[in-house]
């Protein structure tokens, strides 16, 4: 009987769970992707349906379905094992030593949270008036239930008392973000007398909760003002974090990679509608600005992005700062305008046909940059001029393509009546700041952050993949000459030149331990386009011979000089026959 992880591995398609997070392109027998863990213009992201295996080639990063949810999700190992095994639909024991994770027990937290609140707004008096309240602004029954919305009772200990009757401890309920431990040993509930909103991880696990103002909560002190805000989340948790959260995206991604862009509106009530009247490509901020890590995340699924907020292209606004990231990080945005004083659902529910419009007829960015500030200075004054450009040039700075780009500056001359060459000058002048990830890295400390192979271990294996693709030029290599490899390699080529293998899953058992080394060379011999492959294994085992030579020379060199000090002459006649031998050697390559 297989052990789960063999299960899971054998029930589930890398090629299907990899694509539900990123968009794969077929390339040959394999698939193809701008890599998620490291940012890149040309696809090195590959992945192998034959040997359900991935890798990516610029940041030599790859592994199986577990290491791919690992790193995107950025969890344990047990972690994963139960999202995949959830998606085959295979059940792990509960004393699987693998789940045993504190990401686990905070998961288990919130999805009794919801399920708390969810029958809190069913059953309960002041929950059923919650609920109406729902139904009045336009939220249909069916995505109260799809949305799983509930409803925290205005009581102190309500939920508290109801999770540690499940065994949960006081810690480990404010580790999840919905119980207050207060220095003097108070405990008592976060979310009291508020229409629960819970928010959802990528696998639609429920991560944490934003909660609305609906009855006047009790407080802590009158002073308390974080009690009275309209809406409160849940704080950073080790399963939320906001500024790495998009609000629906968990229902959103399919229709988005389908429709090819996404809608981005910044509340929760504005996804649901929006969502409920037929644009399930939505996805809600949530009270933040665009970060690079949800851009990052929007990435894998479209470049195209549509807003319906509220922009202020004149102020320093998060929404402004956050649109500018995204410009220059290569998406193609529109804007969505809005009705004075309204939002995305206050339109959907008076006219759904209205909104509907609305997204047909949004404007592209710089467009709507041109119109916000011709509309608010006169272009006619010195000053007018002036402050059209300083709204228009940043964002005429940060698109990428110079003929976009050129058409703009060119456009922006003849509105205000001005040389195009004056434009051109005024734009030399503004600097785009360097962006930074959310851990205070620029792309370019990300891109050193990588680890470089030496070229020998490149030559080394590209020379193997090519074998490894053609057993037969095996015979290019003389036997001495295995031994400017690696180990691992010298004992693939010991292997290949005893005995034929009809495909690599024999070889693997013949030395199994290197199995992934194997896989990692077959894809690459694979995804390489090379045009005389005898030609290119001469070229780098030349390449390859010289470099460890010249190393050899280093080393014997020190040990010269070592023997010289110690005055040991024969030691020293001894090396420098060596170090002429390998010289001869080194010049008949040259």
């Amino acid at each position: 009987m297989l052990n789960p992880i063999e299960e899971i591995k054998t029930r589930l398609d890398i090629v299907e769970v990899v694509g539900s997070y990123i968009k794969l392109q077929k390339a040959g027998r394999n698939y193809k992707a701008l890599c998620p863990f490291h940012s890149e213009k040309k696809p090195s992201f590959f992945v192998s349906p034959e040997r359900q295996i991935w890798h990516c080639f610029g940041c030599g990063v790859g592994g199986d379905i577990f290491k791919f949810v690992m790193m995107i999700e950025g969890i344990e190992f047990g972690d994963a094992l139960r999202i995949l095994a959830q998606k085959a639909g295979v059940e792990l024991k509960k004393e699987h030593p693998f789940l045993k994770t504190e990401r686990k027990r905070l998961y288990e937290i919130c999805e009794l949270c919801c399920k708390f609140f969810e029958k809190q707004l069913q059953e309960g008096k002041v929950g059923k008036k919650a609920k109406e309240y729902l139904l009045k602004r336009g939220v249909s029954e069916e995505s109260i239930k799809k949305w799983r919305l509930g409803y925290a009772p205005n009581t102190w200990h309500g939920l508290t008392d109801f999770l540690r009757y499940q065994g949960y401890k006081k810690e480990e309920i404010k580790n999840a973000g919905v119980g207050i431990l207060t220095e003097d040993g108070n405990f008592y509930d976060r979310f009291r007398g508020r229409i629960m909103f819970p928010i959802f991880d990528l696998n639609s696990q429920v991560i944490g909760f934003g909660g609305r103002y609906f009855e006047n909560p009790l407080r802590v002190s009158q002073k308390d003002e974080s009690e009275v805000a309209k809406y409160i989340n849940t704080p950073q948790t080790l399963l939320y974090d906001k500024s790495k959260v998009l609000y629906g995206l968990d229902k959103a991604k399919v229709e988005i990679r389908k429709k090819d862009f996404c809608i981005l509106v910044e509340g929760y009530m504005d996804a649901i509608l929006c969502s409920q009247s037929g644009w399930e490509n939505v996805v809600a901020v949530s009270g933040t600005s665009l970060t690079p890590f949800q851009l990052k995340i929007l990435k894998r699924y479209s470049d195209n992005l549509f807003t319906a907020f509220d922009m202020d292209v004149a102020g320093d606004s998060a929404t402004k700062r956050g649109i500018e990231l995204a410009q220059s990080e290569g998406f193609n945005i529109k804007v969505i305008t809005m009705p004075q004083g309204k939002d995305p659902a206050d339109v959907i529910l008076e006219n759904p046909q209205k909104w509907e419009e609305r997204v047909k007829n949004a404007f592209s960015i710089v467009e709507f940059y041109f119109q916000t500030a011709f509309e608010k200075f006169d272009k006619q004054t010195p000053e007018g001029k002036r402050e059209i450009s300083k709204i228009v040039l940043p964002i005429i700075k940060r698109i990428p393509n110079k003929i976009e780009q050129a058409h703009w500056i060119g456009e922006l001359a003849k509105r205000l009546d001005v040389k195009e060459e004056v434009i051109e000058e005024e734009l030399k002048k503004y600097k785009i700041e360097i962006e930074k990830d959310e851990e205070g890295k620029t792309k370019e400390e990300e891109k050193e952050e990588f680890i470089r192979k030496p070229r020998s271990q490149i030559l080394e294996e590209r020379i193997g993949s090519l074998i490894l693709k053609n057993p037969q030029y095996l015979e290019i290599l003389a036997e001495e000459d295995f031994s400017f490899f690696s180990s691992t390699l010298e004992k693939i080529f010991n292997i290949l030149k005893k005995k034929e293998f009809s495909d690599f899953s024999e070889l693997k058992k013949e030395i199994p331990e290197e199995s992934e080394f194997i896989d990692y060379l077959a894809l690459k011999g694979e995804v390489e386009e090379i045009e005389d492959e005898k030609k290119e294994i001469e070229v780098c085992l030349k390449e390859l011979k010289k470099i460890k030579l010249k190393e050899e020379l280093d080393r014997i060199s020190i040990e010269i000089k070592k023997a010289e000090s110690e005055r040991n002459e024969k030691e020293v006649e001894k090396l420098m026959k060596k170090f002429n031998d390998i010289s001869s050697q080194l010049s008949s390559l040259n």
